[in-house]
C-alpha cells in the first residue's frame, strides 16, 4: 500500500528526520560543536507552570539548541503547508526558549524551479514576522555546507 505523504525511496518520514539529525550531528561536529539528541529544556510563557520540551539537538551547559527540519516542496512543486505549520510551532518554542539559548533552525535545502526560492527562502519570505530576532536559520544542502540565511548578516 502506498502512502501518499512517504518521502519517495524512504522507508519511513520518521526514518527520514532520524536521518536528517544525524547529518546535523556531523554537520556541528565538523564545526567542532558537539551535540546530542532529544534535549529536554522547561519552556513556559509565564514563570509556572513550565513544562519540559524535548528539541532535537542541543548542549545545556553552551546553551545550544537546534530544532532539525527535513522537509521538501511537494511532488507537485506545491508549499507543504502542514510543514509550515510545524516550522511556525517551532518558532513559538523557540520565542518562549530562555533568551540565553541560542537557537538554530536547521533546514534541508530543497530548491523550487518553478518558485525559483528554496523552502527556507519562502519560509522567510512569508513567516518571517514570526520568526524571533535570535533564531538563526541554516540551510544545509547534503554533502556540502550549511549556511545561514537569517538573521541576515554580511559575511
Amino acid at each position: 500500500m502506498s502512502n501518499s505523504f512517504q518521502r519517495i525511496g524512504a522507508k519511513s518520514n520518521a526514518q527520514v528526520g532520524r536521518d536528517f539529525e544525524n547529518a546535523a550531528l556531523q554537520f556541528f561536529k565538523s564545526q567542532d560543536l558537539i551535540l546530542k539528541k532529544n534535549i529536554k529544556i522547561e519552556v513556559g510563557i509565564e514563570e509556572i507552570p513550565k513544562k519540559f520540551h524535548a528539541f532535537d539537538l542541543g548542549c545545556k551547559e553552551q546553551k545550544i539548541i537546534v530544532e532539525c527540519k527535513s522537509h521538501k516542496w511537494t511532488s507537485g512543486g506545491n508549499v507543504p503547508s502542514a510543514k509550515m505549520t510545524v516550522w511556525n510551532e517551532t518558532m513559538y518554542y523557540f520565542a518562549i526558549l530562555p533568551d540565553n539559548f541560542k537557537k538554530i533552525m536547521f533546514v534541508l535545502y530543497d530548491y523550487n524551479e518553478k518558485r525559483e526560492e528554496t523552502l527556507a527562502q519562502y519560509y522567510l519570505r512569508t513567516y518571517e514576522h514570526l520568526v524571533p530576532k535570535t533564531v538563526e536559520f541554516w540551510e544545509y544542502k547534503e554533502g556540502v555546507s550549511a549556511k545561514i540565511l537569517h538573521p541576515k548578516k554580511s559575511f
